[in-house]
């Protein structure tokens, strides 16, 4: 995923100059994730370069770049800081083209690595991503494979509209386990061949993972490959959809989905209390409600602050997951 991610900006600097990147850290030293490696040396320091370490003023920056016809992506280097960005984000960038009538607006991509899986403990490891679906004006879209990490980045920046690109660091190399005693593996594939070329994967499009007819398995960044697992595990046969976008989101897909199957689990890697999950569930009841056979079903972190040494028991795994689709089955 990294170097998918890498592709998609490298790919957009050559096409368009008016494309610019900037951080802490994306230019000379590459990122710390290394997503924007060489980016810096190929394109030049004025295009690829180092900020402040203030996030309130890098998407000031970008806001005021986009309003002048720029197209600025910008990285917050990890998505528990995007927080003193908040204001910026939510108040100026998401409702420019509300207040101004149409007359003006301003297309600010913004990445930001989101979830755990690294030991990142507290500051390092958080989802965040529905404290910004609830903003109108943004879109909001989260990765899980290194195919859609790239599409979705290009369609971010090729967007009229602010986007906030979530990407799951527990991805960025393929699967991270972590303490191999502990970690239950996922059968996934964060790891792919992706084009060189430029491609888009549409923003608003959800991706079926798997076909079955017993339930419906929605999930988004990391917990799809988890889920996959855990779909193995339980031994039912589950539409897994990626919903990839969560603003706007695939109401289509996933409606099709929950009146063939009747049943719905929905997993995040955020805490359940106002998490996405709930705007789905909610979502999924009010307009399958005459074809549901169960209450739709949650499985989430918990509603704690992200822990450190025990962040594997917090995080959905396999086996939460295989358990909530056989009890759903069972109802």
């Amino acid at each position: 995923m990294v170097q998918a991610v890498n592709s998609a900006l490298d790919n957009m600097l050559s096409m368009d100059e008016d494309v610019l990147v900037f951080g802490e850290d994306v230019g000379y030293f590459g990122g710390v994730f290394r997503t924007t490696d060489g980016l810096q040396e190929k394109h030049g320091a004025h295009r690829v370069f180092d900020t402040p370490l203030s996030e309130g003023g890098i998407a000031a920056i970008a806001f005021g770049m986009g309003l002048n016809g720029l197209k600025p992506v910008c990285e917050i280097q990890f998505a528990d800081y995007i927080f003193p960005a908040y204001d910026q984000i939510v108040n100026e960038i998401a409702k420019l083209r509300h207040r101004s009538g149409g007359e003006f607006w301003t297309p600010v991509t913004i990445r930001t690595p989101a979830g755990g899986g690294i030991r990142g403990g507290h500051h390092h490891s958080q989802s965040p991503e529905s404290q910004f679906t609830h903003t109108p004006g943004l879109k909001v879209v989260y990765s899980s494979t290194p195919y859609n990490a790239k599409g979705l980045l290009i369609s971010a920046i090729e967007s009229e509209d602010p986007v906030i690109v979530f990407e799951p660091k527990r991805c960025y190399r393929g699967p991270f386990y972590g303490d191999p005693h502990k970690v239950p593996t996922w059968s996934g594939h964060a790891e792919a061949e992706v084009p060189d070329v430029h491609y888009t994967v549409p923003i608003g499009e959800a991706r079926l993972v798997t076909e079955g007819n017993d339930c419906t398995v929605i999930a988004w960044g990391t917990m799809v490959h988890v889920c996959e697992e855990g779909i193995r595990q339980s031994g039912a046969s589950c539409d897994l959809i990626d919903l990839q976008s969560l603003i706007p989101w695939d109401r289509e897909a996933v409606v099709r989905s929950v009146k063939k199957t009747g049943r719905c689990v929905i997993v995040h890697e955020a805490p359940k209390t106002s998490g996405y999950g709930a705007e789905m569930a909610a979502s999924v009841q009010e307009r399958c409600f005459w074809s549901l056979e169960a209450p739709v079903t949650r499985v989430t972190g918990w509603d704690t602050p992200f822990p450190h040494t025990t962040e594997w028991d917090y995080m959905p795994s396999p086996q939460r997951i295989a358990e909530a689709i056989r009890g759903t089955l069972e109802d």
